[in-house]
């Protein structure tokens, strides 16, 4: 049987402060060289208020994955699920290129695990194969 394996990340990362610098520079450039209004920046602003929260907090996120059973933690969110209870894991790649990882489990209900506790897929679809668990790829599915 495969060993246990941990994923986890920090949600303050290089890439995060490098896109939300970017961005701020951006409307700062706005307000300096076109004159756009104080209110228009802040409006275009306000969508980056999610990320630089993310950042001042630094929530850790993580997967672990044993022999028996998976636990995920984000924050206070927490779960855990046996293994023997999945019957499919569904890989689905979004128009984003992000994946979404959902057990199927054998009581036909689904649990989808949250996208920041997700490992890159191509370390966790092995991870789970090797357990058993069969794996499914859809890819830009619409529905």
């Amino acid at each position: 049987m495969s060993e246990n394996f941990n994923f986890s990340r920090n949600s303050r990362s290089p890439q995060l402060i490098a896109i939300l610098v970017t961005v701020y520079a951006v409307l700062i450039a706005l307000h300096f060289t076109i004159d756009a209004s104080w209110w228009i920046v802040t409006v275009l602003a306000l969508p980056t208020l999610p990320a630089a929260w993310d950042y001042w907090r630094d929530t850790l996120s993580g997967l672990s994955l044993g022999p028996d059973q998976i636990e995920w933690y984000s924050g206070q969110q927490t779960g855990k699920l046996a293994l023997n209870k999945v019957k499919l894991a569904r890989f689905d790649t979004r128009w984003d290129f992000s994946v979404r990882v959902t057990f199927i489990l054998d009581s036909g209900k689904k649990l989808r695990l949250p996208p920041q506790v997700v490992p890159p897929h191509r370390q966790l679809e092995p991870e789970l194969q090797a357990r058993g668990i069969q794996t499914r790829r859809h890819h830009f599915r619409v529905f």
